[in-house]
């Protein structure tokens, strides 16, 4: 492997992890009853497959991940959430975003 790819490789997990400290800064309250455990692994296992993805295939195509990935994002709290009675932004009404998600209301 040429150390040019894998700076580019590094530099697109790197990018990975970014994007979702970003997106568990502004949307964390969305997985306020998810198990810690699995949001961290969720994390993990997708900054592995963005690596193993540009490694393998290309960067391109590690960027075509990347790419969607915040298209299902948008996808989910652009246009579904707020489909089903739900602010993508806020998760309010919160009853009834735990009522979609499974979870008991009110919290515990």
């Amino acid at each position: 492997m040429n150390g040019s790819l894998l700076m580019d490789s590094w530099f697109l997990v790197a990018l990975g992890a970014t994007i979702f400290a970003i997106g568990n800064i502004l949307f964390g309250h969305f997985e306020a009853r998810t198990p810690k455990w699995r949001r961290v692994l969720k994390v993990v296992v997708m900054l592995a497959v963005i690596r193993l993805i540009s490694v393998q295939f290309g960067g391109r195509w590690a960027w075509l991940l990347i790419g969607v990935m915040i298209a299902f994002a948008l996808a989910i709290h652009g246009w579904w959430l707020p489909r089903n009675g739900i602010n993508g932004w806020t998760g309010e009404p919160k009853a009834r975003y735990y009522e979609l998600r499974g979870w008991p209301w009110p919290p515990e």
